[in-house]
């Protein structure tokens, strides 16, 4: 026998499910945001990382919910804020910056920008992999290299008659 009540009724207060989602959806923005890494990077450790956040994070939000509703309450909020920030981020300047990094330089020039790869964590070996993903054999033919926002490397190449040539995203990162 079905219990609809419990089916489709809260069993807890619909503005409480709506403060645990805005909660935990901000925090763990905030969170990605301050700790990118390249999309193609991810390791093993930080796989295991984003689905214990994804538990914790249901834990959070929920408290132990048994209904639809609250369920669809939890959805429809992370689905808002997540709206609101990009049409924030579209309309404000500041926002945008708070929501999106600025590309971390990794080489200028053909030298190789270490303390920026220190502070994004990138080995000289992971910098070099991406290269090579590119066709690119010398750090020395690289104009710029950019650890950009969203997680990728973008690489200008110098040109042998001394242009730099377009901007391109590295494939398989």
């Amino acid at each position: 026998m079905i219990d609809w009540n419990e089916v489709f009724i809260p069993t807890m207060h619909v503005g409480e499910l709506v403060l645990r989602g805005t909660v935990v959806y901000l925090l763990i923005v905030m969170v990605f945001r301050v700790f990118r890494r390249p999309a193609g990077a991810l390791s093993t450790t930080d796989l295991v990382v984003v689905v214990l956040v994804a538990d914790a994070a249901q834990n959070a939000m929920g408290s132990e919910y048994r209904s639809i509703t609250e369920g669809a309450v939890l959805v429809l909020t992370i689905v808002a804020w997540n709206y609101a920030l990009d049409w924030l981020g579209y309309r404000s300047r500041l926002v945008y910056r708070l929501l999106h990094p600025e590309p971390a330089l990794l080489i200028k020039d053909g030298r190789v920008q270490q303390r920026n790869l220190r502070a994004e964590l990138i080995t000289r070996g992971e910098l070099r992999e991406f290269l090579r993903e590119e066709g690119v054999e010398d750090i020395r033919d690289v104009r710029r290299c950019f650890l950009e926002p969203d997680g990728k490397i973008s690489v200008i190449r110098v040109e042998p008659n001394g242009n730099a040539g377009r901007k391109r995203e590295v494939v398989g990162t």
